[in-house]
């Protein structure tokens, strides 16, 4: 599969497949050029069973937005994009998959695969961190500046483990490199006051290879 994602990079360095199911109905997000995009959220398994939450923006020129598509098995082909999303006195990143393209089908569970592939190449901006989780796990995580069209960039955080984890810790701000992976979300909760939290979802790429560019 490797050698295959290599030859895509023919046509961009930003590249998602992903297989599973829609969980939301659509939900207006903004209008570009007289044109509406619109988002909801597609539930991938893992072999182990966790199942992902990843968002997904889709414009109405590529779906019927007014037709349900709760519970609907889909394959979505597109890029990982960022935004700055303000919020109060501050911002934060809100990462979600540009849908270029979709398909259908309603299918049973177990006759399904579920695809969770990504592909970037991108230049490494801030400082790698490296660590140990209580369990003596080796981690390393790192931001991606990823290019796209009209001079914009996309900052996907990233994430390594074991051998992995122990090569991009000594890769220095401005490398460039190639990675391969899965999008993954994970539950955690923010403190908004002192005996106040809010569960949030993040959302980031887990690196299964990882090479200079």
């Amino acid at each position: 599969q490797k050698k295959d994602d290599k030859d895509t990079m023919k046509n961009g360095n930003n590249q998602v497949t992903l297989t599973g199911r829609i969980a939301t109905e659509f939900i207006f997000s903004h209008k570009s050029c007289g044109e509406c995009f619109f988002k909801t959220e597609l539930l991938v398994k893992r072999f182990s069973n966790f199942v992902d939450r990843i968002p997904v923006m889709i414009s109405e020129q590529i779906v019927d937005i007014t037709k349900s598509r709760i519970g609907e098995f889909a394959e979505i082909y597109g890029e990982f994009h960022s935004h700055n999303l303000r919020e109060e006195n501050h911002t934060r990143l809100e990462l979600y998959v540009f849908a270029r393209k979709v398909k259908f089908a309603e299918v049973n569970d177990s006759k399904t695969d579920y695809t969770n592939r990504i592909l970037l190449e991108g230049t490494i901006c801030k400082p790698t961190v490296y660590r140990k989780t209580p369990l003596k796990k080796e981690i390393t995580d790192l931001l991606l500046a990823v290019n796209r069209s009209f001079g914009k960039s996309d900052y996907i955080p990233c994430i390594c483990w074991g051998s992995t984890a122990r090569y991009a810790a000594d890769l220095k701000v401005g490398t460039r490199v190639m990675v391969w992976g899965r999008i993954q979300s994970r539950e955690y909760k923010k403190r908004i006051e002192e005996n106040e939290t809010q569960k949030r979802i993040a959302y980031e790429v887990s690196i299964s290879t990882l090479e200079e560019a």
